[in-house]
């Protein structure tokens, strides 16, 4: 084992114990760190020397796209900066590096309000129409994810991470724990969100509490990710919904409905999680229709008229 690939082991440990860091992070930082050592080795050059890593750099780019790229240079910055704090290399090469690149802004996609409304109708007459017992659970249980990612735009992650104890239906109060482990709080305002989450409740308690999770499978485990972009694909194939939907979708959809009803930007940014305003600004270029709204009725010009009179 060479001494670069038992750093990389060792600050992953140092990830994972001592800063705590999400699966996900860990997943990634593993992945992009161990790449950037299989490329090391095969060009058989010194790691950490600035011509080094402009290589490196220069490949990936010939590679991946630009979110992939920027995630890519910010595992291999993070741990090199953690190298420099340890003392492990006595230089940063990355302080004289520009890695600066142009990246396009991909407006987040949304899900149009009617076809929320026809996916959360369908969902429903599902359930009256279930043949089965476990049938009638399933979509219990459907329901009240769909209906939680529409009423506060958790992430996916978020969602199916949450405890019994995260989920307060006498205050009406989510608990999330979001990225960097940070803890944010929202309110469920829509009664029947409220009623929704309250029938999974009285027909999966039992399972919850032995879990350890507040959604949970068939096999009475934590519900997926990947289990939940199913779940949303069988119903809008049920729906007959031309779009292809995933998790995240409701995210961006919640945001920008709450921008189009005039909440403020800030509140959102809140509810959402983010750290900063400028990642909530990116929904304000998606509400055509607001803009489309304020241009036809506030606009000074509709104040001249050349009718002659």
């Amino acid at each position: 084992m060479n001494n670069l690939e038992i750093q990389i082991m060792e600050y992953l440990d140092y990830c994972k114990f001592r800063k705590n860091l999400d699966l996900k992070t860990l997943k990634a930082y593993t992945i992009d760190l161990r790449q950037f050592k299989d490329m090391v080795l095969q060009w058989n050059i010194e790691p950490f020397e600035k011509n080094s890593i402009n290589r490196y750099i220069t490949e990936i780019h010939k590679l991946y796209k630009p979110k992939s790229i920027k995630r890519k240079i910010a595992s291999l910055k993070a741990f090199i900066q953690y190298l420099e704090f340890e003392e492990i290399i006595s230089s940063n090469p990355f302080n004289k590096i520009n890695i600066k690149f142009r990246e396009p802004q991909l407006l987040p996609k949304t899900i149009p309000f009617h076809t929320i409304q026809t996916l959360l109708k369908t969902i429903y007459q599902q359930k009256d129409l279930a043949e089965t017992e476990y049938q009638r659970k399933s979509i219990i249980r459907d329901i009240a994810v769909i209906e939680l990612l529409f009423a506060t735009g958790i992430r996916i992650s978020e969602l199916c991470l949450l405890t019994p104890e995260d989920v307060n239906l006498a205050s009406q109060n989510l608990l999330i724990y979001g990225k960097g482990s940070k803890e944010r709080m929202i309110q469920i305002g829509n009664p029947e969100v409220i009623q929704a989450l309250q029938a999974y409740q009285h027909e999966f308690a039992d399972t919850m509490n032995v879990c350890g999770y507040y959604f949970v499978n068939r096999l009475k485990k934590r519900l997926s990710d990947q289990s939940v972009r199913f779940m949303i694909n069988r119903y809008v194939d049920i729906a007959s919904i031309n779009l292809h939907i995933t998790p995240h979708m409701f995210r961006h959809s919640f945001a920008t409905l709450l921008l189009e009803e005039d909440v403020d930007i800030r509140y959102i940014q809140k509810m959402l999680g983010h750290s900063s305003i400028t990642t909530t600004e990116i929904y304000t270029h998606v509400s055509m229709t607001k803009q489309k709204d304020i241009l036809t009725s506030k606009h000074p010009r509709n104040l001249i008229s050349m009718n002659k009179g």
